[in-house]
């Protein structure tokens, strides 16, 4: 412990002490400890908290493929990346042979919050604040030089027709599952996104107007501060980052998780504060216009994520209103004519 803080810049000539467990709890797939830590020597500047996170127990093996992506993300994209932005990482680890991980993140436990309760929406400040931190976090990584060098990886045509493939299979035996709960309308939807995969797959393809994104981007994966804490949003959980077309994290946000009263209410003010906070952090040529395309052809995408969600046995409490809100956004929006 001494010698992580040591080397993230908070200690100097002092040393760790004690560390306290002072809470912990297990999330859907991973197990979250708060530590308090004592000190010997100076140690002025040093956090008095860290929060160390690990596998669940339950998927450690499972979805150990999730903690070696998050790993990778704090050691060596997180440093990279304007601060204020996520959690700074003072370790982490990934161990190929037994599978084992941890990262040990700051702790904003006292100055920041989440939103909401699950599943409630935020309130109209709330949501103007999440987006503004993400887009000046998509923003970072806009067709950043890096992006598929040394920063990610390209998913060839080949693999994504393989992955379409994959899903093709699920849905059948989602829809199977189902029965007259999946409308003959949704199963059309779906046929012809199927069928149309390969030509939805060129803006992706097109390696133009990408950047890294978060992937799990529903509000209660955004920490706010707290009343009276002049701070930033942070970001948290990046077990699925990737490259890929960025309004992929505005529609899991809205159109995935919001039903469309909500939706309808925040949706245009909230693209228009996307789009100007990417044109005020560097992004050119990127119109309004192509935002609004791109939203549609990503809420088309979210179809998917129900599905997704079913094959590793998410409960039906999450993809059933998932699967229910995203085709009324498909609805909404005239998503279909993409087809």
């Amino acid at each position: 412990m001494t010698a992580a803080l040591r080397r993230g810049g908070v200690l100097d000539a002092g040393a760790v002490r004690e560390v306290k467990v002072l809470d912990e709890r297990d999330t859907l797939v991973s197990h979250i400890v708060r530590l308090g830590l004592r000190y010997v020597g100076e140690s002025a500047g040093a956090p008095q908290s860290l929060i160390l996170k690990t596998a669940h127990h339950s998927f450690a093996k499972a979805l150990a493929h999730s903690g070696r992506h998050e790993v990778a993300f704090y050691t060596q994209l997180a440093s990279a990346m304007p601060p204020g932005l996520v959690p700074r990482c003072f370790d982490g680890h990934f161990d190929e042979e037994s599978l084992v991980w941890h990262l040990l993140l700051e702790d904003l436990t006292d100055s920041h919050e989440i939103a909401t309760q699950w599943p409630l929406p935020p309130s109209r400040d709330q949501a103007m604040a999440i987006v503004t931190t993400l887009a000046r976090w998509h923003a970072a990584w806009w067709d950043h030089p890096d992006l598929g060098e040394t920063v990610g990886s390209w998913t060839s045509a080949e693999d994504s027709a393989k992955l379409v493939e994959t899903f093709a299979g699920h849905y059948d035996r989602f829809a199977d599952l189902l029965g007259d709960r999946l409308s003959e309308e949704r199963r059309i939807l779906y046929r012809r996104f199927i069928e149309q995969s390969n030509r939805l797959l060129q803006r992706y393809h097109s390696r133009r107007h990408l950047s890294i994104t978060h992937g799990d981007a529903h509000i209660w994966n955004f920490m706010l501060p707290r009343a009276g804490v002049n701070d930033s949003v942070r970001i948290f959980d990046f077990d699925h980052w990737r490259i890929n077309v960025p309004t992929g994290d505005l529609a899991y946000m809205m159109a995935v998780q919001w039903y469309p009263e909500r939706r309808q209410a925040l949706e245009r003010l909230l693209l228009n504060r996307y789009h100007e906070t990417l044109i005020a952090h560097g992004v050119s040529g990127y119109s309004r216009g192509t935002l609004d395309q791109d939203y549609r052809r990503s809420v088309l995408w979210h179809i998917t994520k129900p599905v997704w969600q079913w094959s590793i046995n998410i409960p039906p409490l999450i993809w059933w209103n998932n699967l229910e809100r995203v085709m009324m956004a498909v609805d909404d929006l005239g998503c279909e004519e993409l087809l």
